[in-house]
């Protein structure tokens, strides 16, 4: 006879620990998951204009008492919604499972959790940006970003 504890969830213990990137190893993971970012940011536009036009067939709906129901446009924008929103989720995860934060979607702004100077920091990155170029401490954001190295002339750098 089988345990029927065997069925229950188990408890994995603590959460484990959040990665810790080095500035080649955020580098390298930043290129790897640039493509997911920009995924999920086109997601969420589309997703924004979804909302609109569900929110504009409602109200027309409310307007005509129920009684004329788009059925068929109705279907096909929900089914949309649910990919799209099905797509974001699964770009956003593949960064999370990555150790990444997601601090903006809107902008594309990334976070790599790193140490620096013996004080746990963020590795900040912004799409658009050509490379990792700045840092913040985790109780700041994008705000109180510093660069990395201040002799850093700026954009067209190669990481070396």
């Amino acid at each position: 006879m089988a345990d029927e504890d065997d069925d229950l969830p188990q408890e994995d213990g603590p959460d484990p620990e959040p990665r810790l990137f080095t500035l080649t190893e955020a580098e390298r993971t930043r290129k790897e998951l640039e493509p997911f970012l920009i995924e999920a940011m086109d997601c969420r536009k589309k997703l924004s204009r979804l909302d609109h036009d569900l929110n504009a067939v409602a109200a027309r709906i409310m307007m005509m008492g129920g009684v004329l129901v788009p059925y068929e446009k109705l279907a096909k924008l929900r089914r949309e919604h649910t990919q799209l929103a099905e797509n974001m989720k699964s770009a956003l995860n593949r960064i999370l499972e990555a150790g990444c934060l997601v601090k903006d979607l809107e902008v594309g702004l990334l976070d790599f959790p790193a140490i620096i100077d013996n004080e746990e920091v963020y590795l900040c990155w912004k799409l658009g940006e050509d490379r990792i170029r700045f840092y913040h401490r985790q109780d700041e954001g994008f705000a109180g970003r510093k660069p990395l190295d201040p002799r850093d002339p700026g954009p067209g750098d190669v990481v070396q």
